[in-house]
Protein backbone atom coordinates (compact mmCIF):
# COMPACT_ATOMS: atom_id res chain seq x y z
CA UNK A 1 0.00 0.00 0.00
CA UNK A 2 2.83 2.35 0.87
CA UNK A 3 4.48 1.66 -2.49
CA UNK A 4 1.24 2.51 -4.35
CA UNK A 5 0.89 5.77 -2.43
CA UNK A 6 4.52 6.60 -3.15
CA UNK A 7 4.12 6.00 -6.90
CA UNK A 8 0.96 8.11 -7.04
CA UNK A 9 2.69 10.91 -5.14
CA UNK A 10 5.66 10.85 -7.52
CA UNK A 11 3.36 10.93 -10.55
CA UNK A 12 1.46 13.89 -9.09
CA UNK A 13 4.71 15.66 -8.31
CA UNK A 14 5.89 15.14 -11.89
CA UNK A 15 2.67 16.66 -13.27
CA UNK A 16 2.98 19.62 -10.93
CA UNK A 17 6.61 20.12 -11.89
CA UNK A 18 5.75 20.03 -15.60
CA UNK A 19 2.91 22.54 -15.16
CA UNK A 20 5.24 24.84 -13.25
CA UNK A 21 7.86 24.60 -15.99
CA UNK A 22 5.28 25.43 -18.68
CA UNK A 23 4.02 28.46 -16.77
CA UNK A 24 7.58 29.60 -16.15
CA UNK A 25 8.28 29.36 -19.90
CA UNK A 26 5.29 31.59 -20.69
CA UNK A 27 6.50 34.13 -18.15
CA UNK A 28 10.05 33.94 -19.50
CA UNK A 29 8.90 34.70 -23.05
CA UNK A 30 6.70 37.58 -21.88
CA UNK A 31 9.79 39.04 -20.18
CA UNK A 32 12.25 38.21 -22.95
CA UNK A 33 10.53 39.82 -25.94
CA UNK A 34 10.39 43.28 -24.30
CA UNK A 35 13.98 42.90 -23.10
CA UNK A 36 15.05 41.98 -26.62
CA UNK A 37 12.95 44.81 -28.04
CA UNK A 38 12.49 43.09 -31.37
CA UNK A 39 10.88 39.92 -32.65
CA UNK A 40 12.41 38.88 -35.98
CA UNK A 41 10.04 36.94 -38.25
CA UNK A 42 10.54 35.17 -41.54
CA UNK A 43 9.72 32.21 -43.75
CA UNK A 44 11.73 30.59 -46.50
CA UNK A 45 10.85 27.48 -48.45
CA UNK A 46 14.30 25.90 -48.15
CA UNK A 47 14.96 24.04 -44.89
CA UNK A 48 18.70 24.67 -44.80
CA UNK A 49 18.30 28.40 -45.41
CA UNK A 50 15.62 28.59 -42.70
CA UNK A 51 17.98 26.91 -40.24
CA UNK A 52 20.98 29.06 -41.18
CA UNK A 53 18.96 32.26 -40.75
CA UNK A 54 17.91 30.99 -37.31
CA UNK A 55 21.57 30.44 -36.43
CA UNK A 56 22.49 33.90 -37.75
CA UNK A 57 19.84 35.54 -35.60
CA UNK A 58 21.09 33.60 -32.59
CA UNK A 59 24.66 34.70 -33.31
CA UNK A 60 23.45 38.31 -33.39
CA UNK A 61 22.00 37.95 -29.89
CA UNK A 62 18.37 37.07 -30.63
CA UNK A 63 16.69 34.61 -28.26
CA UNK A 64 13.09 34.70 -29.53
CA UNK A 65 12.13 34.21 -33.18
CA UNK A 66 8.84 33.92 -35.07
CA UNK A 67 8.85 31.54 -38.01
CA UNK A 68 5.82 32.30 -40.16
CA UNK A 69 3.42 29.67 -41.46
CA UNK A 70 3.33 31.00 -45.01
CA UNK A 71 4.23 28.09 -47.24
CA UNK A 72 3.78 24.35 -47.74
CA UNK A 73 7.17 23.65 -46.20
CA UNK A 74 6.48 25.63 -43.02
CA UNK A 75 5.65 22.67 -40.78
CA UNK A 76 8.47 20.40 -41.96
CA UNK A 77 10.95 23.28 -41.76
CA UNK A 78 9.72 24.18 -38.30
CA UNK A 79 10.26 20.65 -37.03
CA UNK A 80 13.86 20.68 -38.23
CA UNK A 81 14.41 24.13 -36.73
CA UNK A 82 13.04 22.84 -33.43
CA UNK A 83 15.66 20.08 -33.46
CA UNK A 84 18.42 22.62 -34.07
CA UNK A 85 17.20 24.85 -31.25
CA UNK A 86 17.16 21.94 -28.82
CA UNK A 87 20.57 20.62 -29.88
CA UNK A 88 22.59 23.74 -30.67
CA UNK A 89 20.88 26.98 -29.58
CA UNK A 90 20.39 27.02 -25.80
CA UNK A 91 17.96 29.64 -24.59
CA UNK A 92 16.32 30.18 -28.00
CA UNK A 93 12.51 30.33 -28.01
CA UNK A 94 10.96 29.37 -31.35
CA UNK A 95 7.46 30.62 -32.05
CA UNK A 96 5.17 30.19 -35.01
CA UNK A 97 3.25 32.99 -36.70
CA UNK A 98 0.41 33.35 -39.21
CA UNK A 99 -1.73 30.87 -37.28
CA UNK A 100 -5.38 31.26 -38.31
CA UNK A 101 -7.28 28.41 -36.63
CA UNK A 102 -7.18 26.10 -33.64
CA UNK A 103 -6.21 22.99 -35.60
CA UNK A 104 -3.21 24.78 -37.05
CA UNK A 105 -2.23 25.97 -33.58
CA UNK A 106 -2.40 22.45 -32.13
CA UNK A 107 -0.31 21.05 -34.99
CA UNK A 108 2.51 23.48 -34.33
CA UNK A 109 2.27 23.15 -30.55
CA UNK A 110 2.70 19.40 -31.05
CA UNK A 111 5.72 20.22 -33.23
CA UNK A 112 7.27 22.16 -30.35
CA UNK A 113 6.18 25.78 -30.81
CA UNK A 114 7.06 27.84 -27.74
CA UNK A 115 4.41 30.44 -28.56
CA UNK A 116 1.71 31.22 -31.13
CA UNK A 117 1.20 34.48 -33.01
CA UNK A 118 -1.88 35.27 -35.09
CA UNK A 119 -2.48 37.87 -37.81
CA UNK A 120 -5.92 38.48 -36.31
CA UNK A 121 -8.04 37.71 -33.25
CA UNK A 122 -8.87 34.00 -33.47
CA UNK A 123 -10.83 32.58 -30.55
CA UNK A 124 -10.18 28.94 -31.50
CA UNK A 125 -6.43 29.61 -31.28
CA UNK A 126 -6.88 31.20 -27.87
CA UNK A 127 -8.74 28.08 -26.67
CA UNK A 128 -6.05 25.69 -27.95
CA UNK A 129 -3.23 27.80 -26.57
CA UNK A 130 -4.89 28.04 -23.16
CA UNK A 131 -5.53 24.29 -23.09
CA UNK A 132 -1.83 23.71 -23.76
CA UNK A 133 -0.70 26.50 -21.41
CA UNK A 134 1.03 28.14 -24.39
CA UNK A 135 1.55 31.86 -24.89
CA UNK A 136 -0.53 33.27 -27.74
CA UNK A 137 -0.33 36.73 -29.25
CA UNK A 138 -3.38 37.89 -31.26
CA UNK A 139 -3.22 40.44 -34.04
CA UNK A 140 -5.51 43.43 -33.49
CA UNK A 141 -6.38 46.54 -35.47
CA UNK A 142 -9.18 48.18 -33.47
CA UNK A 143 -9.97 48.96 -29.82
CA UNK A 144 -12.88 46.48 -30.03
CA UNK A 145 -10.50 43.70 -31.04
CA UNK A 146 -8.07 44.63 -28.27
CA UNK A 147 -10.91 44.56 -25.72
CA UNK A 148 -11.90 41.09 -26.95
CA UNK A 149 -8.28 39.91 -26.77
CA UNK A 150 -8.02 41.31 -23.25
CA UNK A 151 -11.19 39.45 -22.28
CA UNK A 152 -9.69 36.23 -23.64
CA UNK A 153 -6.61 36.74 -21.49
CA UNK A 154 -4.04 38.00 -23.98
CA UNK A 155 -1.09 39.71 -22.27
CA UNK A 156 0.66 40.78 -25.46
CA UNK A 157 -1.09 42.31 -28.48
CA UNK A 158 0.30 42.39 -32.00
CA UNK A 159 -0.69 45.65 -33.73
CA UNK A 160 -1.14 44.65 -37.35
CA UNK A 161 -0.56 46.05 -39.87
CA UNK A 162 1.73 48.49 -38.08
CA UNK A 163 2.35 50.72 -41.07
CA UNK A 164 -1.39 51.37 -41.46
CA UNK A 165 -2.06 51.99 -37.76
CA UNK A 166 1.07 54.00 -36.97
CA UNK A 167 2.52 55.06 -33.59
CA UNK A 168 -0.22 57.68 -33.16
CA UNK A 169 -2.85 54.95 -32.88
CA UNK A 170 -1.09 53.35 -29.94
CA UNK A 171 -0.50 56.71 -28.25
CA UNK A 172 -4.24 57.38 -28.44
CA UNK A 173 -5.44 54.07 -26.97
CA UNK A 174 -2.66 52.71 -24.75
CA UNK A 175 -3.89 54.29 -21.50
CA UNK A 176 -7.18 52.41 -21.64
CA UNK A 177 -5.35 49.06 -21.73
CA UNK A 178 -3.13 49.00 -18.63
CA UNK A 179 -1.17 45.81 -18.26
CA UNK A 180 -1.22 44.98 -21.97
CA UNK A 181 2.01 44.78 -23.96
CA UNK A 182 1.90 46.03 -27.54
CA UNK A 183 4.11 45.02 -30.47
CA UNK A 184 3.59 46.41 -33.99
CA UNK A 185 4.35 44.19 -36.96
CA UNK A 186 4.25 45.07 -40.63
CA UNK A 187 6.11 47.99 -42.12
CA UNK A 188 8.35 48.82 -39.15
CA UNK A 189 11.39 50.44 -40.74
CA UNK A 190 15.05 49.93 -39.87
CA UNK A 191 15.84 53.61 -39.35
CA UNK A 192 16.22 55.00 -35.85
CA UNK A 193 13.50 57.65 -36.18
CA UNK A 194 10.81 55.14 -37.12
CA UNK A 195 11.78 52.71 -34.39
CA UNK A 196 12.03 55.52 -31.83
CA UNK A 197 8.53 56.77 -32.71
CA UNK A 198 7.09 53.36 -31.86
CA UNK A 199 8.87 53.09 -28.52
CA UNK A 200 7.89 56.64 -27.66
CA UNK A 201 4.28 55.60 -28.29
CA UNK A 202 4.68 52.81 -25.75
CA UNK A 203 5.44 49.52 -27.53
CA UNK A 204 7.28 46.75 -25.69
CA UNK A 205 8.97 45.55 -28.89
CA UNK A 206 8.72 45.74 -32.67
CA UNK A 207 8.16 42.85 -35.04
CA UNK A 208 10.50 42.93 -38.04
CA UNK A 209 10.25 40.71 -41.08
CA UNK A 210 11.13 41.56 -44.65
CA UNK A 211 12.66 44.92 -43.73
CA UNK A 212 15.31 43.07 -41.72
CA UNK A 213 15.52 39.63 -43.32
CA UNK A 214 15.06 40.73 -46.90
CA UNK A 215 14.23 38.56 -49.87
CA UNK A 216 17.58 39.50 -51.38
CA UNK A 217 19.52 38.35 -48.32
CA UNK A 218 17.59 35.08 -48.20
CA UNK A 219 18.16 34.30 -51.87
CA UNK A 220 21.83 35.27 -51.65
CA UNK A 221 22.21 33.25 -48.44
CA UNK A 222 24.00 36.24 -46.97
CA UNK A 223 23.86 35.16 -43.35
CA UNK A 224 26.73 37.44 -42.33
CA UNK A 225 24.73 40.49 -43.37
CA UNK A 226 21.72 39.22 -41.44
CA UNK A 227 23.93 39.05 -38.35
CA UNK A 228 25.24 42.56 -38.99
CA UNK A 229 21.82 44.11 -39.66
CA UNK A 230 20.29 42.44 -36.62
CA UNK A 231 23.07 43.64 -34.34
CA UNK A 232 22.60 47.17 -35.67
CA UNK A 233 18.86 47.11 -34.95
CA UNK A 234 19.43 45.68 -31.47
CA UNK A 235 21.92 48.46 -30.77
CA UNK A 236 19.46 51.11 -31.98
CA UNK A 237 16.70 49.71 -29.79
CA UNK A 238 18.86 49.49 -26.70
CA UNK A 239 20.08 53.06 -27.17
CA UNK A 240 16.47 54.27 -27.56
CA UNK A 241 15.33 52.38 -24.47
CA UNK A 242 18.24 53.65 -22.36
Amino acid sequence: MRNKIYVFSTFSDNIATRKTAIMEKKAAIIDLIPQQGILPLYFYKDTTVSIEVLKALYAAGIRAVEYTNRGEAALSNFKEMRKVCDAELPGMYLGIGTIKNGEMAQTFIDAGADYIICPGLVESVAAVADKNKTLWVPGCMTPSEIIKAETLGARMIKLFPGNILGPGFLSAIKEIFPGRLFMPTGGVELDRDNIASWFKAGVCAVGMGSKLITKQLLEAKDYAQIVTATKEVLAIIQSIKS
